[in-house]
């Protein structure tokens, strides 16, 4: 490329070539006419005859003039040329860069230009502001869509487990702890339940752990209150931590023991009455959203785990119940025949003397039996009597008044029975509880009735009764249990043809009717119609004696939908036959709402995702709209770039483009040919490889390009002297340009020899 000075004498050249034309033009006229010669002596022969000849031997001199001014004139408009080119060049490059970089999806690219208005500039930073928004928006939205149906999925299949529970408390507590551990990819999960000892206080107890894909079987028993384990459960609080303490626990695996870096201990409570804890264990961090989940599921865990114990303890209670129940009818039916033997035998007491005393004596060793005189003073007490109430001779209870065996609190309604007796009323017959000499309460089984006179008046009173204290425990502590059923669960009882009974207040409160509405109601009338075939014949076969367990919905007075966890069982009497059915029911509405929503929730992510499939469809049509942009724009750079680059390398200045680590990058033709190396060979070396020798003797100006630390002076021109390829010196003057990208600088010189 044409250097500065070599344009200027060439322009000057030109003048003096045209303006010399015009006196050697006069001189050739003249000599063609014959007025002078064509040697020195006709020229100087020619100023003779034509003064004037003095003006056109002065125009070569204006002309040059000219010409050097032309030139000088045409150097700067180069030198401008030149300078746009190279801006241009770098402007291309910095786009290319950085159109690479959002083809590569690098959308933190950026793009610094000089000319803040350049409209392919602003578009290619806008595509890249709109590109990375609509992929960030994009990830967001698939992330928190990943989160819902991971939540939404893990509930559905836990309702799963939670309906197919079983009634061994092991075999439940494992199916959840073990779908825990693999459904959030934890390492290790331990399922305690709160458990108490006679008189002792409540504890946990390690019902399941789960570790690496299998069961294991730990015996491990924390104290109410102990550890982490019981803070939790105390504050009925999620504790989630991080920092282990040293040796809390470990997993054990093929690889050796390690520690676990995160933990996670839920508690499992309902209505503040704790139940059970969840701990898993992980080496990875449990995310907010899976906290969260696993909340969720010991919220259903505890319900169910209420349900399952209160539907065990029922069934235990109903089955001691019916056993319990045979068992006093047995006891009645004999008492009843026992007490129509005596009342017999007292009949015919005045007549058989003889069976009397073998009656009487059979009676001793059977029954407790008192006599007393009409004013209470007992007047005899058998050995059976004594040894029930805790005494040891007759001694002691004989002349005292019956006050002394009966409670202080029954005498408000025995007195007028007694009173009624001694003056030879009705006997009485039924419950009685007695005092012993310990200020124990026995229960029996009573008769008390005057002896009559062969006159017909009263001789003394006499009392036949059977010990059935423990019987009458057993059946208050039914009675105590049973109503405790009744503040838990909802209870109904039904003949065996369906028609209503009795019902618990819970049911009144639960299903909106009153007392007398239910009068007229059957089971049938809690069952929708299109229920009713197919719980007919579970009625049917309940009546025959079958249980059944399971859930139902039922219709409230309001028409309002309730579902219950139910149980029905049938109740015989001493026959063997069936005389009434029990319903034992819990409220599982709301769960079973949960349910329900959580598939409605489901079908609706379905078709948010159909809809985020048509928008990513749009989407990549308009991505590959922008790509066959991009790649238009990026040809048009690359041949502008090229373009730039040949101007550069035919410059006649010498050219070199070097990095902030004063590496070369670029060298032109003009600079291989002054330096005597070759481009090839240079790239990426230090520049001082084109300054061989002694480096002191150099221009400051060149020094501070060989130090990357040293400030450069870049828009200036500087006048140097700077060696070639073969150490001889030119002045020369050098101009250097800074060019910046992003974190890359680089320095390009002009230099101009003089």
């Amino acid at each position: 490329m044409e250097k500065p000075n070599d344009i200027i004498i060439r322009f000057t050249i030109y003048g003096f070539l045209i303006g010399i034309i015009i006196p050697f033009a006069s001189l050739l006229i003249h000599t063609f006419t014959g007025d002078i010669s064509f040697t020195f002596q006709g020229f100087r022969q020619l100023h003779a005859l034509f003064p004037g000849q003095i003006l056109l031997d002065l125009i070569p001199l204006f002309s040059t003039l000219a010409g050097a001014l032309a030139g000088y004139s045409e150097s700067g408009h180069h030198v401008k040329m030149e300078k746009q080119a190279l801006d241009e060049s770098l402007k291309a490059d910095k786009i290319l860069v950085f159109t690479e970089k959002l083809i590569n999806n690098e959308f933190e690219a950026e793009l610094f230009l000089e000319d803040q208005d350049n409209p392919l500039g602003k578009s290619l930073i806008n595509l890249r502001d709109n590109l990375k928004q609509g992929i960030g928006e994009q990830q967001q939205r698939k992330m928190e869509d990943d989160q819902r149906n991971w939540v939404s999925e893990g509930l559905a299949k836990f309702g799963d487990i939670l309906r197919i529970s079983s009634d061994n408390m092991e075999d439940f507590a494992h199916n959840i702890i073990s779908y825990l551990v693999k459904y959030l990819d934890a390492n290790q999960g331990g399922f305690f339940l709160i458990e108490q000892e006679p008189e002792k206080e409540k504890y946990f107890d390690l019902k399941a752990s789960y570790a690496y894909d299998r069961r294991k079987f730990a015996d491990k028993r924390i104290e109410w209150g102990e550890g982490i384990i019981g803070t939790a459960a105390l504050e009925k609080q999620s504790i989630y931590m991080t920092d282990l303490p040293k040796g809390y626990l470990e997993i054990t695996s093929g690889l050796g023991e390690t520690t676990p870096d995160n933990l996670l201990i839920v508690p499992l409570f309902v209505q503040d009455e704790v139940m059970g804890i969840i701990e898993l264990a992980s080496f990875t961090t449990i995310k907010k959203f899976e906290i969260s989940f696993v909340e969720s599921i010991a919220e259903s865990t505890a319900i169910t785990l209420s349900s399952l114990r209160s539907s065990i303890r029922t069934s235990s209670l109903l089955k001691e119940s019916q056993n319990q129940a045979e068992t006093l009818a047995i006891q009645e039916e004999r008492m009843r025949q026992s007490m129509e033997q005596l009342r017999n035998t007292q009949e015919q007491a005045a007549k058989q003397a003889e069976q009397f005393i073998s009656f009487t004596n059979s009676v001793n060793h059977t029954l407790i039996r008192a006599e007393y005189d009409r004013e209470g003073i007992l007047i005899y007490a058998n050995t059976k009597f004594m040894h029930k109430l805790g005494y040891f001779s007759n001694a002691e209870v004989e002349g005292q008044h019956i006050s002394k065996f009966v409670d202080e609190k029954d005498r408000e309604w025995f007195d007028p029975i007694w009173t009624r007796i001694s003056e030879g009323g009705q006997h009485y017959e039924g419950y009685m509880k007695h005092v012993t000499k310990q200020g124990q309460d026995l229960w029996t089984m009573a008769t008390y009735t005057c002896v009559r006179k062969d006159d017909g008046s009263v001789d003394k009173i006499l009392c036949l009764a059977i010990d059935n204290t423990e019987q009458h425990k057993q059946s208050l502590d039914f009675e105590g249990q049973i109503d405790s059923i009744n503040r838990l669960n909802i209870k109904i009882e039904f003949a065996p043809d369906g028609k209503y009974i009795y019902c618990n207040e819970l049911f009144l409160n639960t299903m909106k009717f009153s007392e007398a509405e239910l009068i007229k109601l059957s089971v049938f009338d809690f069952i929708e119609k299109t229920e009713l075939e197919s719980f007919n014949e579970t009625w049917e076969s309940v009546t025959k004696g079958v249980p059944y367990e399971g859930q139902m919905k039922s219709l409230t007075k309001y028409d309002d939908e309730k579902w219950f966890r139910v149980s029905f069982t049938a109740v015989k009497d001493m026959y063997g036959e069936v005389a009434k059915v029990i319903c034992l029911a819990t409220d599982i509405t709301h769960e079973k709402r949960m349910e329900l929503e959580g598939r409605k929730h489901t079908e609706q992510l379905k078709i948010q995702e159909d809809k985020i499939k048509l928008a990513g469809v749009e989407l990549k049509k308009k991505l590959e709209h922008s790509k066959t942009v991009i790649e238009q724009q990026y040809k048009d750079v690359t041949r502008d770039w090229e373009r730039n680059l040949k101007t550069l390398q035919g410059d006649i200045d010498i050219i070199f483009t070097i990095n902030q680590s004063s590496r070369i990058l670029f060298i032109n033709n003009k600079a291989e040919e002054f330096f005597g190396v070759q481009s090839n060979k240079t790239l990426g070396k230090d520049i001082g490889s084109l300054f061989p020798g002694d480096k002191t003797e150099l221009d400051s100006f060149l020094l501070s390009l060989f130090d990357p630390r040293a400030i450069k002076i870049t828009g200036e021109k500087k006048r140097v002297s700077i060696p070639d390829k073969n150490g001889k010196k030119h002045s020369a003057e050098i101009h250097l340009t800074m060019a910046e990208q992003k974190d890359e600088v680089s320095y390009t010189s002009f230099i101009s020899l003089l």
